[in-house]
């Protein structure tokens, strides 16, 4: 039987890269979105719109279209990009990342986690701005610390599912070329995605709450 991978923010970007990826494996695949994109409802997938994982009622409605099915890998990859800095601190923006960044995956596991096979993986898309240790530029405040308020959940749930043996990957797919850089990047989506899927096979129990570049390199908390 094939395996079920379900990813968040499955539209664009690493997402949608992700997805097909995945998609081209024979993997029986759940694309999570607000909204689709031509690119995304190309793909022989299985579509989920009016996913905004922020929000009781996008939870709510994950719930409902992937009732009684079993998640072997689940990618928390939703998230979104704003620009804090000391002499414009936009709280509603930093909120906003917390939101979206941090609590939203952390929502996503715990309605999720019934359905969670024995062996399953979570893959978390985070990022090194929310390394405290590699700070040497300061400012975008929302992004790095909800990435770090990621992290440290992230952890959290590598204790917290051990029991049910399942593995919890955290990731940071590499400066990629997306529209939330403006495609500044030096990785293309699917180089990124083929990495992160590489190490998300790798993945084991004694690999659980490991924070890691996609190029396998294990970065500082």
């Amino acid at each position: 039987m094939s395996q079920t991978v379900v990813i968040t923010g499955a539209n664009r970007g690493i997402g949608l890269a992700l997805t097909a990826l995945y998609a081209a494996q024979g993997k029986n695949v759940f694309a999570l979105c607000r909204t689709s994109s031509a690119a995304l409802s190309a793909l022989k997938v299985n579509v989920v719109t009016d996913i905004d994982v922020a929000t009781d009622a996008g939870i709510a409605n994950m719930k409902q279209a992937l009732a009684n099915i079993a998640v072997d890998v689940l990618v928390c990859n939703a998230g979104i990009l704003r620009d804090e800095n000391l002499a414009n601190l936009n709280l509603d923006t930093i909120r906003a990342q917390f939101e979206v960044n941090a609590v939203a995956p952390l929502r996503v596991v715990a309605a999720l986690q019934s359905q969670l096979a024995r062996g399953a993986k979570v893959a978390m898309i985070t990022s090194r701005m929310g390394s405290i240790e590699d700070n040497t530029s300061g400012g975008r405040y929302g992004y790095r610390m909800s990435k770090a308020a990621l992290n440290a959940a992230s952890m959290s749930l590598s204790h917290d599912l051990a029991p049910k043996e399942v593995a919890v990957g955290i990731y940071h797919p590499g400066y990629v070329q997306t529209d939330m850089v403006n495609h500044g990047g030096d990785i293309s989506a699917t180089e990124s995605a083929t990495r992160i899927i590489g190490l998300i096979e790798q993945l084991d129990m004694s690999q659980s709450g490991v924070f890691r570049h996609s190029n396998g390199q294990v970065l500082p908390w």
